[in-house]
């Protein structure tokens, strides 16, 4: 994960026009530090390789869309696992909250998810994490993902949608084909997805490139994009490079990692 910094619970969802961008929102201390019990309700598989797990959290405080939080599985003989995921449900679903996890292999915590998790069971989360990489909806965004990168990005997706909000938004989502597009079925108008090994007849396959990035960066509206990238060490420096190319001002970047 990227920088982490600290909310109010009430921040989560006051009006976008109180959070100043570029900058970090901040993130109660508290709420970022007490464990929370979450109970497991509903198990979706996404793709071969994604789940999404929907949890009820009572007590949730609320995040901003592009935040993340910690989840920890504890054994019967007491050992633990913890590991960070980004949360893909908007912020307005109080009281619940959305994962999406690829099967890494040999993952303690992502094993689980696949393979023994059962609606009812009880996981330790801790949150929201992380204001740097938060989007609460207060100018046009850009976002640019690959694989379960785009988990964070469709949080902000999917809160635009809910909130009906008329700033412009814009998603290029990359995946190796279309079997592996995360939330495949969700997007509308505002999404390109690129394949880089197999697609469906008539779109091209290839790497993202200054193809697909330029003519967005030339269609800037007014005051330009916040771009959000988030994937892979290796892709995200390419896309960060590929914005820079293309003009995007480089303190308007916003990059989360993984891997």
């Amino acid at each position: 994960m990227t920088d982490t910094t600290v909310t109010t619970a009430t921040a989560a969802f006051a009006p976008p026009t109180r959070f100043a961008v570029p900058g970090r929102i901040a993130v109660n201390q508290q709420a970022a530090t007490a464990w929370q019990t979450a109970t497991i309700t509903a198990i979706r598989r996404e793709t071969p390789r994604a789940v999404s797990v929907r949890l009820a959290v009572p007590d949730w405080a609320g995040h901003l869309p592009g935040q993340h939080l910690t989840v920890r599985l504890t054994a019967e003989d007491g050992y633990s696992a913890q590991r960070h995921y980004s949360i893909a449900s908007a912020p307005d679903d109080r009281g619940h909250i959305e994962l999406t996890l690829d099967h890494v292999e040999g993952g303690e915590v992502s094993g689980w998810f696949h393979t023994e998790a059962r609606p009812g069971d009880l996981v330790a989360v801790r949150g929201p994490l992380s204001g740097f990489f938060a989007w609460p909806g207060d100018r046009p965004a850009l976002l640019i993902g690959a694989g379960s990168g785009v988990v964070p990005l469709m949080s902000m997706v999917r809160h635009h949608r809910a909130r009906g909000l008329d700033v412009p938004l814009r998603l290029l989502v990359s995946a190796r084909g279309p079997e592996e597009l995360i939330y495949a079925r969700e997007y509308g108008a505002e999404t390109t997805p690129v394949f880089t090994r197999s697609a469906p007849e008539g779109v091209p396959v290839g790497r993202l490139s200054a193809a697909h990035v330029a003519p967005l960066l030339a269609e800037a509206p007014e005051g330009g994009w916040e771009a959000y990238v988030c994937g892979s060490n290796a892709f995200a420096e390419h896309a960060s490079r590929l914005l820079v190319a293309a003009g995007q001002p480089v303190e308007h970047i916003r990059i989360e990692r993984f891997g």
